[in-house]
């Protein structure tokens, strides 16, 4: 079918207590793979590029493959901007045919991330397109944004932020961080309940990967609706590469190499679409 929004997605997931996991690609077969994974247990998916996968690839190529494989696919796809790290790219992601927006000015200050954001809400509702922003710092690395150390969200701040800016989902601080985690990540869970009380659209949860199934669980039954997955995706298609050149080491098609990583990253994204308890919901 053809691409859709997130809106849908994520508000069905609100009302029926599950999340959308939401996954970053970063060539034709882990697109391949995520698609392949979703058909097979029936689950609604959104597919995430970010702003270096954008420059390696382009916006333009990453919208013509995955508009391509989710015209083949049963269920809905979205696609969408992960992180993105100004208003200028947040635009031209519509304007190419991305279906979901994130822009992600958390870095700035809570004034110029509420302007920022509500710049973006503005041109993308006159195009149908939902937009997720985050508030607070994700700890850890995502593309060249790097927070050393956690700012978890404020309940009340959140209020604010999501009434002045008319944004669809936010994205929440409450420990998490980009990448794999050192220690044994702390969560203020708690906290993530308190926004949720005063709250109304669908909250999100980045750097899930490294984080236990319980966690995960724990966190959609207090009101989380996307769960985003990434640094696990590229391991998990690297070791694939890694295991067959172990094996067979003369091993020089590409599509070998291809193949071998889409079916690690396919079993990977369906065990974490269970976690999210969004499979038999498209």
């Amino acid at each position: 079918m053809p691409l859709v929004t997130s809106e849908k997605m994520l508000l069905d997931a609100q009302k029926g207590g599950y999340a959308v996991g939401a996954f970053n690609v970063e060539n034709m077969e882990m697109v391949k793979a995520v698609i392949a994974a979703a058909e097979e247990l029936k689950a609604p998916v959104m597919l995430q590029t970010t702003p270096s996968t954008v420059k390696y690839g382009t916006l333009e190529t990453f919208t013509a493959i995955i508009t391509a494989e989710a015209k083949m696919a049963k269920v809905p796809v979205a696609l969408h901007l992960d992180h993105g790290s100004s208003f200028e790219l947040a635009v031209r992601a519509i304007k190419e045919g991305y279906t979901s927006i994130m822009i992600d000015g958390s870095h700035e200050s809570f004034e110029e991330n509420i302007k920022v954001s509500k710049r973006v809400v503005e041109v993308a509702a006159a195009c149908g397109i939902p937009v997720e922003a985050e508030l607070g710092k994700v700890g850890g690395k995502e593309d060249d944004l790097v927070a050393v150390a956690d700012t978890n969200t404020d309940p009340a701040q959140a209020k604010e932020f999501v009434e002045r800016t008319g944004i669809s989902s936010l994205a929440v601080a409450i420990g998490t961080a980009h990448g794999f985690y050192v220690g044994t990540p702390i969560l203020d869970k708690i906290r993530l309940s308190e926004i949720k009380k005063v709250v109304s659209i669908p909250l999100v949860l980045h750097g899930a990967s490294g984080l236990s199934d319980e966690d995960v669980r724990d966190c959609v039954s207090r009101g989380i609706c996307k769960v985003n997955f990434a640094t696990e995706l590229r391991v998990a298609y690297t070791d694939g590469i890694k295991e067959l050149l172990q094996e067979k080491p003369d091993t020089f098609d590409p599509k070998t190499f291809g193949k071998v990583g889409m079916d690690k990253v396919k079993t990977l994204v369906k065990n974490r679409m269970l976690v999210c308890g969004c499979e038999n919901k498209a």
